[in-house]
């Protein structure tokens, strides 16, 4: 039965309290509770606010005492507290509280207390002592709930300010009455909404301690990761560089938008490092986050491998938030080439194998009320293998969207008649250094890298500030107009015709002149000041429609109907021949001491190149194709349904005619096809080129060496058949698993960040980073929830030149995983080569649900990245980093 007192002048005045008889237990109380004149001497007491209390067995009041006794199942509750045991006793005389459990027949301890003061929940093993009037408390054997963690002490002190003092505690994740692993400390504080603060502890497990441990310890107690404080180290071995301690540092929380870390790292042998990781957000309007790492190592001991070198790699990304007419976003990643080299991260090297990098600040505004719009970029781009870094800065466009201005006529080519503009400047610095002498045409440069699959590396200087004068004097710049003209109309009904031209003028402030070195048997170039305009052109005439045909198979009553679409396009284009010398833009040069001449182009290398060479007037034939199916379902209610599924998702045939050109009018017929099956689980993708000129081998007598090239002739009337396959390349690609279907990275992205936020974490930079992580190598990912999956792809590619023998490359990649029982998970992945008949990159994992902890352990046996990795890691929001971890890798080698 519940009872409301108001305290402090009626507390216990009976007058207050409704006696009205209501079971068995009311006339208990009635009889224990004095008559009225008795109770006028009860004196004041602290109690500022109603009190309500209830005992399932009894409610006892002691005058004589001023005390109050509730037994079996009884709860007090006082402002924001509340108690709930099976014995409690109220002192009115001392203003405290006293609640413990009971001993029942069998000698066993029932109703232990719970108490509970705001968010904070205390279970409470043994008794309680509560004071009303200075809110301190001392609680025997008592667990209390801590942000993701649990607190135990023997005997707990609480403060005024919510603060408690645990003697002989530990602090632990696990939920269980003998938690899988804790922290052991003689002392420990819990300041509430701030830490956790520990003196020297160590770690135990399954109740065994272990050596693991620190002189003290700091748990952050804030809800929203608002604490600084400091960052403790990993700890390890790697061979070549030896013992280390990483990323030991502090954490500045400044504010609410701006979070900083500091941390170093130190090697036995010589190395050291320093990080700063900066968050920021400045909520509905932007967020972002700043990252620097420099590391430095040298190691004469290592006299078989000398290890000497020092890299830093900067990452930066804002985002905007706001919805107005201006945006300003960053992605930076920059760094010395050698950086992916040497840091190197043993659990995921897919940024090891990355050759390039690139990077982009911009900034954009529409202007209201107007068509135009802005943008203005800083690029930034970088090849690790090569060496080559450009940056293109500043890259600023104008544009003007499609404006209609006869969009009232009548006449329909004239009312779709649309416009726009497109301006485009840049300035482009790259260490790539074009030589001023022996100059070689651009169109047989192209030509080689085409025929012979060339990809030399480029000559590059480095770039550094030594190069800065010269690699600002030798910066690519200009602009570049385009301004579009396009109609479209219908024509007989059943045909979209478009019309469209287009014109481009380039701006530079210097062109080429070429001229033919005698001496050294080469062609060579000055360059000449001034500003140089390039404008050039082109337009076409297409038509399309669409052509439906459908067959209905008269037996076989799965399939309802197949309905075949095809889209042809038709189109012509012209583009006159800018070569011409009237134009100026080309010259022709002399390039050997028998005469000859070749056709340079005066803007040879440019940002934005030149006018194109030689006329075209080309036909261009496109047919698309999808083929689709309708079959019929039955469905639970008995009644028949019919669904659509693809046969063919694309099957398309392209290829071009120009009759301007001299030889080789007909272009290679290019053919692509895609479709899935089994509801999207397999996906098949099949394209190629086919030529129909003929070729012709010749064989040297000397080394008897064979080479080939295409000759004008088709090979049809060469007796050659119709023409050669030059490149064919299929893929196959599946996943499946009693999900019904394997989640898009989106999904998957989603889905941690909702389990993140559910666990009590709280978004930031660092999070999201491992999110990302997490998405890009699905290998570290396990979903418990799915017994098993398995993903599979098969590549195989054909590509043969005129006069070569052809090259096909073909091989097999695998990943997955098994549960072997609900705590038990196997993951691979891996593949094999058919042509070289080797294995290709595999790796074998092990992961066990430890229930407040996960044990993950993976393989890589060989090749560039062989290493091991056994990593045992708290399964909490906010201890990812207390994890107990051996890796060997081949960084250690």
């Amino acid at each position: 039965m519940e009872r409301r007192v108001v305290a402090p002048d009626t507390v216990l005045n009976p007058q207050t309290i409704d006696l009205s008889p209501l079971d068995s237990l009311d006339k208990l109380v009635q009889d224990t509770i004095p008559s009225a004149d008795s109770t006028k001497t009860v004196p004041k007491s602290d109690i500022q606010t109603v009190i309500n209390y209830y005992g399932e067995d009894s409610i006892i009041t002691d005058f004589v005492n001023n005390k109050l006794i509730l037994h079996k199942d009884a709860w007090f509750e006082y402002g924001n507290i509340r108690l709930d045991a099976d014995l409690i006793i109220v002192d009115w005389e001392k203003n405290e509280i006293f609640a413990s459990g009971v001993v029942d027949s069998l000698g066993n301890i029932q109703g232990n207390p719970i108490f509970k003061e705001g968010g904070t929940s205390y279970e409470i093993r043994k008794e309680m002592r509560y004071n009303f009037k200075s809110q301190k408390a001392i609680i025997k054997d008592v667990v209390t709930e801590q942000q993701d963690g649990l607190l135990r002490g023997q005997t707990i002190k609480k403060d005024t300010d919510g603060s408690i003092y645990l003697d002989r505690g530990y602090y632990t994740t696990c939920n269980l009455a003998e938690p899988h692993w804790h922290i052991s400390a003689n002392k420990i504080k819990s300041i509430r909404g701030k830490q956790v603060v520990t003196g020297p502890f160590n770690l135990h497990f399954n109740g065994i301690p272990t050596p693991a441990g620190l002189p003290f310890g700091i748990i952050p107690d804030t809800p929203d990761e608002k604490a600084s404080g400091i960052v403790f180290p990993s700890w390890g071995q790697e061979r070549a560089r030896g013992f280390f301690l990483r990323n030991f540092g502090y954490y500045f929380a400044f504010n609410d938008y701006i979070h900083t870390r500091v941390t170093a790292d130190v090697y036995s042998l010589g190395g050291y490092g320093a990080k700063a990781a900066t968050v920021y957000k400045k909520r509905y309007k932007y967020n972002g986050g700043f990252n620097i790492d420099y590391q430095a190592f040298q190691s004469p001991e290592t006299e078989l491998n000398p290890i000497d070198y020092n890299t830093i790699w900067v990452n930066w990304n804002h985002s905007p938030e706001s919805r107005g007419n201006s945006r300003f976003s960053a992605s930076v990643n920059a760094g010395t080439s050698n950086y992916n080299n040497v840091v190197i991260n043993p659990v995921s090297f897919a940024a090891n194998t990355r050759a390039e990098f690139s990077s982009n600040i911009s900034y954009s505004k529409t202007f209201q009320g107007t068509p135009f719009s802005m943008s203005a970029n800083m690029r930034h781009s970088q090849n690790i293998q090569t060496d080559e870094v450009n940056i293109i800065l500043p890259d600023i466009a104008v544009n003007m969207n499609r404006q209609n201005p006869f969009q009232n006529s009548r006449i329909e080519p004239i009312k779709t008649l649309n416009i726009a503009w497109n301006f485009n400047l840049q300035n482009s610095i790259n260490n790539r250094i074009t030589p001023p002498f022996g100059v070689q045409s651009a169109a047989l440069i192209q030509q080689e890298e085409l025929e012979l699959g060339l990809n030399q590396n480029p000559n590059v200087i480095p770039f550094n500030r030594e190069n800065l004068a010269q690699l600002l004097r030798e910066a690519d710049n200009g602009a570049r107009h385009t301004i579009p003209i396009s109609s479209n109309f219908r024509l007989l009904k059943h045909f979209t015709g478009t019309a469209a031209a287009n014109y481009t003028e380039l701006w530079y402030l210097e062109r080429i002149n070429y001229y033919f070195n005698p001496v050294e048997n080469r062609v060579d170039r000055i360059l000449e000041n001034g500003f140089n305009r390039v404008g050039f052109f082109n337009s076409s005439f297409s038509l399309n429609t669409n052509i439906y045909g459908f067959y209905t198979p008269k037996r076989g009553k799965k399939i309802e109907r197949i309905r075949h679409h095809m889209q042809p396009t038709f189109s012509f284009n012209y583009t006159p021949d800018f070569s011409n010398p009237a134009f100026g833009f080309y010259q022709e040069v002399q390039v050997d001491q028998e005469g000859n001449t070749q056709l340079f182009s005066r803007h040879q290398g440019f940002i934005f190149s030149g006018a194109p060479l030689g006329e075209s007037r080309a036909l261009a034939i496109n047919i698309r194709n999808v083929l689709e199916a309708k079959i019929k379902q039955d469905s639970d209610d008995d009644k028949i349904e019919t669904k659509k599924i693809p046969l063919l998702q694309s099957l398309n045939f392209s290829t071009s005619y120009n009759f301007a050109a001299d030889s080789f009018q007909l272009a290679p017929i290019n053919f692509n096809t895609r479709t899935s099956f089994f509801d999207d689980k397999l996906s098949v993708n099949f394209s190629g080129n086919f030529d129909m000129y003929a070729e012709q081998r010749i064989t040297n007598p000397q080394t008897g060496a064979t080479t080939g090239r295409r000759i004008n002739q088709l090979a049809l009337s060469s007796g050659q058949g119709l023409g050669s396959l030059r490149n064919l390349t299929l893929n196959v690609n599946g996943n499946i698993n009693p999900t019904g279907g394997d989640r898009s990275p989106g999904e998957l992205r989603e889905d941690l960040t909702n389990d993140f936020l559910q666990q009590g974490g709280v978004m930031n930079e660092f999070v999201e980073n491992e999110i990302t992580r997490i998405v890009n190598d699905p290998s570290m990912y396990i979903d418990w929830s799915i017994p098993w999956n398995l993903g599979f792809g098969y590549n195989i590619a054909y590509n043969r030149q005129p006069g070569r023998d052809a090259n096909v490359t073909s091989a097999l990649t695998f990943n997955g995983d098994v549960s072997l029982t609900e705590k038990w998970k196997v993951k691979f992945n891996g593949g094999y080569d058919f042509m070289t008949a080797q294995i290709t990159q595999t790796m074998i994992g092990i992961s066990r649900n430890l229930h407040c902890w996960r044990l993950d352990m993976s393989w890589i046996p060989f090749g560039r990245f062989t290493s091991y990795n056994i990593d045992i890691r708290v399964n909490a929001a906010m201890l990812q980093d207390l994890k107990v971890s051996r890796r060997r890798s081949f960084f250690d080698f």
